[in-house]
């Protein structure tokens, strides 16, 4: 009992110095005058990310790469099939109205490039640069779409100057603040890893799965909580841009940022189990969602119980 409660313990630590790094880098970026469009696609989207890439690195450092490898995978398939599924399945997601189709191929893409390089046996600093460099391909996209917008928006008399809206920023914080949110994220970042990481490693052996069984359920559904609230506060508020760019990006983020940057610490080998199995079906789960991004298609109720009781049976499978 006291093993889950540490590995429990561990996810609430890191999750809650992710969104304090993410407030502390948002609001020390904008105050020493990076625009809030660079913010916006860089600094939050680390920020964000920042839980997984901890678990993957000291995953590594710790010997345990299946359990990275597995966050990675399973947080994938869970942000398609539980984070889509559960708010769908709550109010429905009116997704026709929302064009994520570049973003979506692009998810596409990756996917399929790091199933191939999975079939090297590892993920090694070749591969992870590969991956890093279509991470600066998208990123240069996205600023390039983003600038273009904005001019758009002058060229309609808007007003140029106007600020986007970025996570986390509050212009009245007081240095301070800024800097013990910043200290908060540093520190509590890798101790929550670690505690999730050698107590998640602690109950594979107790009940005789592998540590890339529990990155895949465990510790993949727990880093996805955050998605998953994001997802439902959006379709709650009939914002379903905002929870299926939502999925999208994190999906890209995971397969491109985290394993790319991982790599850079140490090599992370592919137990022949992803390729025979879980693999396939992120790559599955992601096709899943084409009809609806390509097609222009909502998810209504009846996907939303079909997404989610797919997760169930995947989770069940893998398990058992």
């Amino acid at each position: 009992m006291i093993v889950w409660l540490l590995a429990g313990l561990g996810l609430l630590i890191l999750l809650l110095a992710g969104d304090a790094l993410v407030k502390g880098a948002v609001n020390l970026s904008l105050r020493v005058g990076i625009p809030a469009l660079i913010v916006s696609l860089t600094i939050v989207a680390f920020g964000t990310s920042a839980p997984e890439l901890l678990i993957s690195v000291n995953a590594v450092l710790d010997d345990k790469p299946g359990l990275g490898l597995g966050n990675v995978v399973g947080s994938n398939t869970a942000n398609i099939l539980l984070v889509l599924g559960v708010p769908a399945l709550m109010t429905g997601l009116h997704t026709s109205q929302c064009d994520t189709r570049k973003t979506y191929l692009f998810m596409i893409g990756a996917t399929v490039i790091f199933i191939g390089l999975a079939f090297r046996g590892t993920f090694d600093m070749l591969a992870g640069g590969l991956l890093l460099g279509m991470l600066a391909f998208v990123l240069a996209d996205a600023f390039r779409e983003a600038r273009n917008h904005r001019r758009a928006c002058a060229a309609a008399a808007l007003d140029p100057d106007d600020e986007e809206e970025v996570e986390g920023a509050d212009p009245n914080m007081p240095w301070w603040q800024i800097y013990v949110f910043l200290v908060l994220g540093l520190v509590g970042l890798p101790l929550g890893a670690d505690l999730l990481v050698d107590n998640a490693s602690i109950i594979a052996r107790r009940y005789g799965v592998s540590d890339s069984v529990i990155g895949l359920t465990l510790v993949a559904l727990g880093t996805s909580l955050p998605e998953l609230a994001t997802t439902v506060m959006a379709a709650l508020r009939r914002q379903a841009d905002v929870a299926l760019g939502n999925v999208i990006g994190s999906n890209l983020f995971n397969l491109l940022a985290i394993i790319g940057i991982t790599t850079m610490i140490g090599e992370i080998p592919v137990d022949p189990e992803f390729l025979q199995f879980d693999l396939w079906v992120m790559l599955g789960a992601s096709l899943l969602l084409g009809p609806f991004v390509l097609m222009k298609i909502d998810i209504n109720r009846i996907w939303g119980i079909v997404l989610t009781a797919l997760y169930l049976v995947y989770v069940t499978f893998i398990l058992t």
